[in-house]
């Protein structure tokens, strides 16, 4: 299983109402991140400067890269754009982290 981590950013103000969008995430979406292959997604959020962040883990074979095309996926981000800062297609802006030290 690969993992993932990546950052995200919050608007100021907004960390209730991301919490809360999350609680109430739309089974569809769920339905399709399993399809897709993500078997584990946190999301952690730093109050101090809104920065989101975010470990998946993705099965062998995942289809990932699929997901910007759906339906449900561009839905989802229109639905967040006005509390993240995002891309001109709406998907939020990301900055995938290396890794540099694991233990188990």
């Amino acid at each position: 299983m690969e993992e993932v981590a990546f950052t995200m950013k919050l608007k100021p103000g907004f960390e209730a109402e991301y919490k809360r969008r999350h609680d109430e995430i739309w089974s569809e979406l769920s339905q399709t991140l399993t399809e897709a292959g993500i078997r584990d997604y946190s999301i952690y959020l730093d109050r101090a400067s809104g920065t989101l962040f975010a470990v998946q883990k993705r099965t062998e074979g995942h289809i990932i890269d699929q997901l910007p095309s759906l339906p449900i996926m561009k839905k989802w981000w229109a639905y967040m754009a006005d509390i993240m800062e995002t891309n001109p297609d709406n998907s939020p802006v990301s900055t995938t982290l290396e890794p540099v030290f694991h233990a188990d």
